[in-house]
């Protein structure tokens, strides 16, 4: 068993030091070992208890943030409190190697940047700023975050005293639009697509690897659970990102 996951990595890492372009796409499956629950994991993922129509929707939102603040504040306390892990890091080292030439995440941690990668789109947005839905002025959360994961109350804006939504983005929004024209130029460009730790069950996220794969471009697949893009993956290995990844950078080093 060991011989063969040392092939594949083996081969992977080949496949990234031959790709022109390289490009990683990352979900809640790298973010996991860092102690952030993804969404759909049987009896651990965000979705198994509520409906996220019900307090993830910006319709939700609207009606009741209450709801809303009261179900994220659990992982808004794991997002403070969660670090990068190897899995981050070793893609931060092969950007830096000069191999990925960006990451496109489906993560609002930002545990990407601050394992040391520079060129990181989150086409889901992300939790360091909110924005007030009454006068639509943006503010830092970084003094909102202690006051909010202490107390029951909704954040509110400083200015108008609004209802603050944090950045991320909810069901029934609009994806950021420049950041998702900046990775699909990415995806333009790619001759190769390292997935890692994405269920691909989301649009659209789950549309970029066929995109890849129909201009001849070559897929890599790292998640513990089968995914959309196995079958049309040059190499696909189910295991953990954070024991992985670290494995293929070593070997894109060699």
């Amino acid at each position: 068993m060991a011989t063969q996951m040392d092939d594949l990595v083996s081969r992977a890492a080949r496949l990234l030091r031959r790709a022109r372009y390289a490009v990683a796409l990352t979900g809640a499956g790298i973010s996991t070992p860092s102690g952030i629950p993804d969404f759909r994991s049987p009896g651990t993922g965000l979705w198994e208890s509520v409906d996220p129509m019900r307090v993830a929707s910006i319709y939700a939102f609207r009606h009741d943030p209450q709801a809303f603040y009261d179900w994220i504040r659990p992982l808004a306390r794991a997002l403070v409190e969660a670090e990068p892990n190897p899995g981050h890091r070793a893609l931060a080292t092969l950007e830096a190697q000069g191999i990925l030439k960006a990451v496109i995440t489906q993560n609002i941690d930002a545990l990407h940047q601050r394992a040391g990668t520079n060129e990181v789109l989150e086409i889901h947005g992300h939790m360091r700023s909110a924005t007030c839905i009454d006068c639509y002025r943006t503010h830092s959360t970084d003094d909102l975050v202690a006051s909010f994961l202490s107390s029951n109350s909704i954040p509110r804006c400083p200015e108008c005293g609004g209802v603050l939504k944090p950045d991320a983005v909810l069901f029934g929004e609009q994806l950021p639009v420049a950041v998702v024209n900046a990775a699909m130029a990415h995806i333009r460009a790619a001759d190769l697509l390292l997935i890692a730790g994405s269920s691909l069950e989301v649009v659209p996220v789950c549309q970029l690897p066929m995109k890849v794969h129909r201009r001849g471009g070559r897929l890599i697949v790292v998640d513990l659970r089968p995914t959309l893009a196995d079958e049309a993956a040059d190499v696909v290995i189910h295991a953990d990102c954070a024991e992985i990844l670290p494995c293929i950078a070593s070997a894109c080093a060699r």
